[in-house]
């Protein structure tokens, strides 16, 4: 068996790439798993780390102003789409799987336009440029939220949940204390701001040090690579009581076992995870991005009592309140985490690749 995975540019479409790998490769250890990402994004860092052979395409985005970049978009998009058929030439997929991102769609042009067998996995209530752009070419489209018909095709739709690392809710409290050198007389907050990081809730986390310090919490506080150099020294003076600033964490699975309650942003693998860890969380949608899909993302949450919002706006004056009165509510840390659980799609990357077999050939069918 042989398949393509392509797509990428942040975590919320890479770590769904490398689940569904994980999963394909759990059930066909003899497959040949290739990804296709765009070079000089996190991808070309991150998928190797998770044990996988990668190959870049030089495409970009289109800006939203006439920039030189988008005068070449043409081009490179033209040129990613030949390199691509000749990927696919040499390597002769049996299904090829786009993720979202730059990356996907000259993989999916050229794998639809030879009638290789394609599916797309979209996480957002709100469906992405290049996925809405690909629906009526594949085979199959898995999606995490209902209602996505006004974006696909419906005959196409699968609805699966978003695939997340199996790995992320096995993690265990008192080896993530240990690997993160924290006390277990004294909670922990975990503070994410997605792949990149997040501006808000970076500026927010440095104004409440001196609070976090004084209410004798514990912090482990993902940055972003963008705001590491202006948050590491920020949090220097507090590393020796427990408060860490982190560019990137890898165990993810450990964070969130340490975690008593996470701040997170609420992009649609962040929100998945929350659901299968069942932390309780409070939950800060970005403004940046389309149609505001972050908010529907969280409020599938609060409208069912599994998560707190807070608005990116207020943010400065309010984040840090509520955080600190969550770590002193257990009851209601317990309602949400138990809510949260409650949403969790923990079959998702199954029924993914279940229907990934389904669309390749008979004999690969078991």
């Amino acid at each position: 068996m042989k398949v393509i995975i392509s797509g990428g540019g942040t975590g919320g479409h890479i770590f769904p790439a490398v689940a569904i790998a994980n999963e394909l490769r759990r059930r066909h250890p003899s497959a040949e798993i290739l990804f296709v990402g765009a070079n000089g994004r996190m991808e070309m860092t991150r998928v190797p780390e998770a044990g996988y052979r990668i190959v870049g395409l030089d495409v970009t985005g289109l800006q939203r102003r006439l920039t030189p970049q988008n005068l070449m978009f043409p081009v490179r998009v033209i040129r990613s789409v030949r390199k691509a058929g000749k990927l696919l030439e040499e390597f002769q997929p049996d299904a090829v799987v786009g993720v979202g991102g730059y990356a996907s769609a000259p993989v999916l042009l050229a794998a639809t336009s030879r009638g290789i067998p394609s599916l797309i996995q979209e996480q957002n209530s709100y469906a992405g440029l290049v996925n809405k752009l690909l629906a009526r070419r594949v085979d199959r489209i898995c999606v995490a939220y209902e209602g996505m018909e006004k974006f696909f095709p419906a005959d196409k739709l699968v609805l699966t949940g978003n695939p997340v690392r199996a790995e992320i809710a096995s993690g265990n409290r008192a080896e993530a204390l240990a690997f993160f050198g924290l006390d277990a007389s004294r909670p922990v907050l975990l503070v994410v701001g997605g792949s990149l990081g997040a501006r808000t809730l970076n500026e927010a986390t440095v104004a409440a040090l001196p609070r976090l310090q004084q209410g004798g919490v514990q912090l482990l506080w993902q940055t972003g690579k963008t705001y590491y150099p202006q948050a590491a020294p920020a949090a220097a003076p507090y590393e020796a009581d427990g408060l860490h600033a982190l560019e990137f964490i890898q165990r993810m699975d450990l964070a969130y076992a340490a975690a008593d309650v996470v701040v997170s942003r609420a992009g649609a693998l962040s929100v998945s995870e929350l659901c299968l860890t069942g932390k309780p969380s409070i939950l800060v949608p970005s403004p940046n991005v389309a149609e505001d899909h972050q908010t529907k993302n969280a409020m599938a949450l609060v409208q069912r009592n599994a998560a707190l919002l807070v608005t990116d706006t207020q943010a400065a004056a309010r984040l840090y309140d509520e955080a600190l009165a969550l770590l002193h509510q257990p009851e209601r840390r317990q309602q949400l985490a138990t809510n949260a659980l409650a949403l969790a799609r923990p079959a998702a990357t199954n029924t993914i690749v279940d229907e990934l077999e389904k669309l390749m050939q008979p004999n690969f069918n078991s």
